[in-house]
């Protein structure tokens, strides 16, 4: 019943987006942990065969297979059946044709992740894998849970639009991907923050309660080119405060949120879309960025190692 509810809603999204701006204006990012890494290897490993596999095809199907739920944490027998069929030749356009849900979900998916994974420059040599890093350095510790959607009461009675990820002030925040700096300064619900957006401008990245005194760092301004690994930040506890530079957070922590940018008006109007990255974080957790510090300086980042090996 809730499936069936849920693609109706699905349906009707499609229909309005088609009716009023033919932009999506809704999306439940729900795929969990296993199935992400499934798609992932799946793409990876097929990569230098003569059926390369995609990463948001094979996520879009599973989902519009089961209309947009999935069963239990484990791998998708799905997936498993789709690649099987792609192997044996069939084609996903033909596979997908009467698939209601397969176009909405392909592009909702790409939105998300469709810078994740594809070619990558490194030591002057081209790879292929995850080109997207987790928001914390790699050595530092933090602690996080599935909080999104939670209540929140300062200013005014709110749903939490974004995952916390708890540690110790003062750990390197990394930029995801490359983008540039469209938001710097100080909000009194995020404290010292910054916002960027990806170059295709589909994807804007809020990172929140950075550090009192010395958020950012060095050279990051409003404008600026990042990319993907650079330390854009440190973590903090700053926010809930009408007056700057203020730390009213009990709790260290690193607000990030993902908002999802079909059409311009989506980015501060209505129509807003932020998506549930619990999952993302989880799977990101193995491309993370370490830094240095040469003699005492500022954080930068150091000597990347490999694009998220998998088990």
């Amino acid at each position: 019943m809730k499936a069936l509810i849920l693609a109706m809603v699905i349906a009707l999204a499609a229909q309005g987006a088609a009716e009023d701006g033919d932009y999506i204006k809704w999306i439940d990012f729900n795929i969990p942990l296993a199935v992400l890494k499934q798609a992932y290897k799946y793409d990876v490993e097929s990569q230098n065969s003569d059926m390369p596999l995609d990463f948001v095809q094979l996520l879009a199907y599973t989902s519009a297979k089961n209309w947009g739920t999935f069963k239990g944490s484990g791998e998708s027998a799905d997936m498993s059946a789709l690649v099987k069929r792609l192997r044996a030749g069939e084609r996903i356009g033909e596979i997908t044709a009467d698939m209601k849900l397969y176009d909405h979900y392909l592009r909702a998916y790409g939105a998300v992740l469709g810078s994740f994974v594809g070619h990558y420059e490194k030591d002057g040599e081209i790879h292929y894998g995850l080109r997207v890093f987790s928001p914390i350095a790699k050595g530092f510790g933090y602690g996080h849970s599935d909080d999104f959607g939670n209540p929140r009461n300062y200013g005014y009675k709110r749903s939490h639009l974004g995952h916390d990820m708890f540690g110790s002030i003062g750990t390197p925040i990394i930029a995801v991907e490359d983008g540039i700096v469209e938001a710097l300064g100080w909000n009194q619900y995020g404290g010292w923050r910054v916002g960027i957006r990806s170059l295709d401008r589909k994807r804007y990245y809020y990172y929140a309660h950075l550090r009192k005194d010395k958020p950012y760092a060095e050279g990051l301004e409003e404008g600026a080119r990042v990319r993907a690994g650079d330390v854009i930040g440190f973590l903090g506890n700053t926010g809930y405060s009408t007056r700057e530079n203020v730390a009213n957070l009990k709790q260290p922590h690193l607000h990030f949120g993902l908002q999802i940018i079909f059409d311009e008006s989506q980015k501060d109007g209505n129509n807003q879309i932020w998506i549930d990255t619990y999952a993302l974080i989880k799977f990101l957790e193995k491309n993370r960025m370490p830094v240095e510090r040469p003699q005492g300086g500022a954080y930068r980042r150091g000597v990347e190692t490999c694009s998220f090996p998998m088990e």
